[in-house]
């Protein structure tokens, strides 16, 4: 199908990329500096453009089947996320794009003490208001009428390979029988990508672990 991606230039959004790619997918990814996007394919479109403006946004989602979103925030800049999340309800309202799939944050998921993770003992005080950010901005979402997915990963998200087995959950953290919360990018950007072509959490959260 025809997809836009914002975002494509971070760790995350360069293996959805990636993944997208050996997927078949056509795919325009925009970005602020198209020389960081090192892949050169003929089913790659790479445009200069500003997710903050949602005139942008529209124009790069109309006639595309799904946008996807993987950009961060710089650290220290979280509030820049949620003039990002609304520029892309509206980019994505006005085009009429298919749907919107969101890469979130972990600090919202419930864990099983029935606390959100960002709340717990432990979780580091230093990230807490990005990880509010992103629950703030899964709230926007989630008060919106596109059709939207938000995707978040494991408590902890690794550099590590592809290797196609994990497991999916909606709300709650997902954790192995040690109680560790993990994913690699590959296989996060892999789950991303089966949701895009097997549509299971429309207007829905879901998030990924081992």
């Amino acid at each position: 199908m025809k997809v836009t991606i914002f975002g494509a230039t971070g760790a995350i959004g360069k293996t959805i990329l990636w993944e997208l790619m050996d997927r078949g997918h056509e795919v325009t990814a925009v970005v602020r500096d198209p020389s960081k996007v090192e892949m050169v394919h003929e089913r790659l479109r790479v445009e200069q453009g500003d997710v903050l403006n949602p005139d942008q946004v529209a124009d790069f989602a109309a006639g595309r089947e799904a946008v996807v979103s993987a950009y961060g925030p710089k650290f220290g800049e979280q509030e820049e996320l949620l003039e990002v999340t609304r520029s892309l309800i509206e980019g994505v309202r006005r085009a009429n794009a298919g749907r919107l799939l969101v890469v979130g944050g972990a600090g919202s998921l419930m864990t099983d003490s029935g606390e959100m993770l960002m709340n717990t003992p432990g979780f580091p005080e230093e990230i807490k208001p990005l990880a509010q950010a992103h629950a703030d901005a899964y709230g926007l979402l989630e008060e919106s009428n596109i059709h939207w997915t938000y995707m978040s990963p494991a408590a902890t998200i690794t550099t590590g390979r592809r290797t196609g087995q994990f497991r999916i959950g909606m709300n709650r953290v997902i954790t192995d029988d040690l109680g560790e919360s993990s994913i690699s990018v590959g296989d996060f950007a892999a789950a991303l990508v089966d949701e895009l072509d097997d549509p299971q959490f429309v207007q829905a959260r879901f998030t990924v672990g081992y």
